[in-house]
């Protein structure tokens, strides 16, 4: 399958801005089930960008604004070639041994109601890991209805999943710290999905990676309910969204800060 990909964000300032910097992982590698054709990242003319490697892999570019400004827009398109690996993946860059994706962080600590989820996984799963991974992405989604606007960045699994919605990210966090609660290492990844209806959105995709003893590492998309296909693009991974963000900063100034994203995917080649 080949995808055309068109990301925008732009952060707009009330006031000046005196002084931003940026963390962007907005950049995909080839793996086994992806091959990228074309990409760009561009950025201000008055930003400067220094390209490199973050500790998982991933490529980092580092943006930096010393001058006032009022606006940051970035703009990233791009055509990847996929198929589909049935969420398997392989030939990508692996910096930590497996059991390092067992730690946990603020975002996917593992309270009494996880525990809850993860035993119900396990119960109900054939003993096997592969099972107990699918189990786990069901018992998530049942227990996590999808809708915006409930959650934000900050939000922890815990708290999305008292909380009975969020959004994708909310749904790997959630995903994440039962896998681990179990003793099954799982990363958070963030990437681009094409849909059938081919609309705009207003965010890129997140799900989650587990280690399956035999297979490797096996994606989980969980708000689909469905394993990774040739409609997914793999951008970053880490520990969770705080490591794997498309786009994370700091900035001296501005005010009230008014952030618009918009994000296309079509199959295909570039559109005019």
């Amino acid at each position: 399958m080949r995808m055309h990909i068109e990301h925008e964000t732009v952060y707009s300032y009330d006031e000046p801005v005196s002084y931003s910097i940026q963390a962007l992982r907005l950049r995909p590698l080839d793996t086994r089930s992806q091959r990228i054709l074309s990409w760009t990242v561009e950025t201000p003319l008055y930003a400067s960008v220094r390209d490199q490697r973050d500790v998982y892999g991933n490529v980092l570019q580092m943006l930096y604004v010393e001058r006032p400004h009022s606006e940051i827009r970035l703009r990233v398109w791009g055509e990847v070639e996929t198929i589909d690996t049935h969420g398997v993946v392989t030939a990508a860059i692996e910096k930590f041994p497996p059991r390092f994706y067992l730690r946990r962080t603020m975002l996917t600590e593992a309270d009494e109601t996880i525990l809850t989820l993860a035993n119900a996984a396990r119960e109900a799963s054939d003993g096997t890991q592969l099972d107990l991974a699918h189990c786990l992405m069901h018992k998530t989604r049942d227990a996590l209805d999808y809708m915006i606007g409930e959650t934000d960045a900050t939000t922890s699994a815990a708290q999305a999943l008292a909380n009975g919605s969020g959004v994708c990210q909310d749904h790997a966090h959630v995903f994440i710290a039962a896998a681990r609660s179990v003793g099954m290492p799982a990363r958070y990844v963030s990437g681009y999905l094409w849909t059938d209806a081919g609309e705009q959105g207003e965010a890129a995709h997140a799900w989650a990676e587990a280690y399956v003893e035999d297979l490797g590492w096996v994606g989980f998309d969980v708000a689909n309910r469905i394993c990774p296909t040739e409609a997914h693009v793999r951008v970053a991974s880490g520990l969770d969204y705080l490591e794997a963000a498309p786009i994370r900063g700091l900035r001296r100034g501005g005010g009230q800060e008014t952030l618009d994203v918009k994000v296309h995917v079509a199959e295909g080649g570039a559109q005019q």
